[in-house]
């Protein structure tokens, strides 16, 4: 019987190439085609619960396949993996990584996992939630500067391996002592980083996709703030940081490109001598070619956009002691019929951006419908005189007394 193994909320297709698998860290088997290539070692990966994959030798052949659930040895005892590579192309992972099988200690296959293995597999899972948050306070018992991100339990049940984030080295000594007394499992602690964090946990980034590093991101370069300065981003931290409050990952992604197109500009430090003005680098743009510069140090007037070419011309020219009369004078065409519009970024990304206008209701439209329209003078003024002459609505009309009668008669 075939089994499927939850690997953190994540499946994979048994016996396929996995193009459209939405596994964490999943490998496409660009090689799952050739038969040939699928005994070329008896090695075969194996995922653990999130990012966690581990190289085992399948020393006793058992044919296994991608998606099969299987027992693999532990320390101590076993655990419960899925495999997610066979073949050749698991040594090509095993040379990525740096996993030398001389060096390092060999665990095995033991064999394809049953049922009884599959309920204490997920007995030691669903204590997984509960014993995070009793750990942490634990921890905060103990006033430790850490925190506590994800508890992961072996497969049978009898390890536990809890992964912390902490700015400074702790002395988790006591802590051990008290995890072992009150969760009866030997205890791992293991270090990450907040990076590794959001890569446990996941999520959704500001892009609307899946975060990279719990999809496809296995090693977690540095990111500095010079990355942004390069590709002319705005230096605005809520921006610029993750889900981890980190520097995005993605400012290296286009970081090469960027540096290869700016050897084509001039230095930004470079000021532009004319016989009128002074002016200064205010941006550039490397996807069309051109530089915008300004009068103002500190702040855009005056925006006079050449291309690079032009701006190079202007400092051979200042470098001999002459000026030109114009920035743009022989700017060229195409540049000058199309201007460059820089746009502040702030406020883009507004909740509100897609609410649409409240629309008026049916009542307010009738009533301005049966608003009298714009007559002549003529009309409106004799229907003022008729409005004078007229007695007001609500007034009652006046009774003559019998004498005022009489002495209307005389």
């Amino acid at each position: 019987m075939d089994y499927k193994l939850d690997t953190g909320g994540c499946r994979m297709n048994k016996k396929g190439c996995n193009r459209n698998s939405t596994q964490k860290l999943s490998t496409f088997d660009w090689m799952c085609d050739l038969p040939e290539t699928q005994k070329d070692t008896d090695f075969v990966e194996v995922q653990f619960k999130n990012t966690r994959k581990g190289y085992f030798l399948n020393n006793t052949k058992i044919p296994l396949e991608k998606g099969d659930v299987v027992a693999v040895e532990s320390s101590p005892g076993h655990d419960i993996g899925e495999v997610t590579l066979v073949g050749r192309l698991v040594l090509l992972q095993m040379k990525k990584y740096n996993v030398n099988p001389e060096k390092i200690e060999v665990r095995r296959v033991y064999r394809k996992a049953k049922e009884t293995d599959l309920e204490k597999y997920k007995e030691a899972k669903a204590k997984e939630q509960g014993t995070m948050i009793k750990s942490r306070q634990i921890a905060e018992s103990l006033k430790l500067n850490m925190k506590i991100g994800d508890v992961e339990f072996q497969g049978d049940g009898n390890k536990a391996i809890f992964y912390y984030i902490a700015d400074e080295r702790v002395d988790f000594r006591q802590l051990i002592k008290v995890f072992a007394e009150t969760f009866r499992v030997r205890i791992e602690m293991k270090q990450i980083g907040a990076r590794q964090e959001a890569g446990r946990i996941g999520g959704i980034g500001p892009c609307g996709r899946e975060l990279c590093c719990s999809g496809w991101m296995t090693n977690f370069n540095s990111v500095s703030t010079s990355a942004a300065r390069i590709q002319d981003i705005s230096l605005n931290p809520q921006k610029l940081a993750g889900q981890c409050a980190k520097l995005k990952c993605c400012m290296n992604f286009e970081l090469d490109s960027y540096t290869d197109a700016s050897k084509n500009f001039p230095s930004k430090e470079i000021q532009l001598e004319t016989l009128d003005n002074t002016y200064y680098h205010f941006k550039t743009d490397v996807f069309k070619g051109v530089i915008a510069y300004s009068t103002s140090q500190n702040f855009g007037a005056n925006l006079v956009t050449i291309s690079s070419k032009r701006a190079k011309e202007v400092i051979a020219m200042n470098r001999k002691g002459s000026k030109p009369d114009l920035l743009d004078d022989k700017i060229d065409e195409e540049i000058k019929a199309v201007p460059v519009n820089y746009e502040n970024g702030v406020g883009q990304d507004s909740l509100t951006r897609f609410d649409s206008t409240k629309k008026r209701s049916g009542k307010s439209n009738k009533r301005s419908n049966n608003r009298p329209q714009n007559k002549p003078a003529q009309v409106q003024e004799n229907k003022v005189v008729e409005n004078k002459r007229a007695t007001p609505r609500f007034q009652k009309p006046i009774k003559k007394n019998d004498n005022s009668a009489e002495k209307d008669e005389k």
